[in-house]
């Protein structure tokens, strides 16, 4: 799919100072690279797989509630850029609850809903996040091997399940609209995993 040829408007560059003001001073864990950094990248692969403006806002806006106030949040986030918007903020978001349910719970339950959900506008940003951040830790993984897995709390075979689990969903319901994308995030499965996927 081509790249968005429409740039994003003026609620764009608000959502971009929205979501920085947000996630201001937050750091990537175990790093000290500005958490930012992610939203942006997240943004750029939307952009370049052809998202429109309000899957953009919804890219540099995914993590906000579950990191920054919750469905209060939420709601400031839909007034502020639309349902549309919203709707695919909270999509993305595995949990509102604090404290957070048990990570294998989250996580199964996430994947349930990629794998059932009637709209799939938002699966593009889910994508997205996903490609990025099993990027980011393939590529950290190249410089310190498995200390790496120490730094999210969940042993490699975990983390992998994880993945491969998402991956099926992707797979199965973007194959056809997104396979570079897809392609992508398996390319960095299989190079964690040493071995290639059945």
């Amino acid at each position: 799919m081509e790249a968005m040829t429409k740039d994003p408007g003026p609620r764009f560059t608000e959502a971009l100072a929205y979501a920085r003001g947000l996630h201001h001073g937050q750091k990537r864990k175990g790093t000290e690279i500005p958490y930012f950094a992610h939203l942006l990248a997240v943004t750029a692969i939307v952009l370049e797989h052809g998202g429109d403006e309000d899957q953009a806002i919804a890219a540099l806006l995914h993590d906000a509630p579950e990191d920054q106030g919750g469905e209060a949040t939420l709601k400031e986030i839909e007034h502020l850029f639309g349902k549309r918007v919203a709707r695919m903020v909270e999509a993305c978001t595995d949990t509102f609850e604090d404290p957070k349910p048990a990570w294998k719970q989250r996580k199964t339950s996430y994947i349930e809903h990629l794998r059932t959900a009637r709209s799939k506008d938002f699966l593009l940003v889910s994508l997205a996040d996903k490609v990025h951040n099993l990027g980011a830790i393939r590529r950290d993984h190249d410089q310190i091997a498995g200390k790496i897995w120490r730094r999210f709390g969940k042993p490699k075979k975990m983390t992998l399940w994880y993945y491969e689990s998402l991956y099926e969903v992707y797979r199965d319901r973007m194959g056809k609209s997104h396979p570079s994308l897809v392609a992508e995030l398996r390319r960095s499965l299989e190079e964690l995993r040493g071995a290639p996927l059945a």
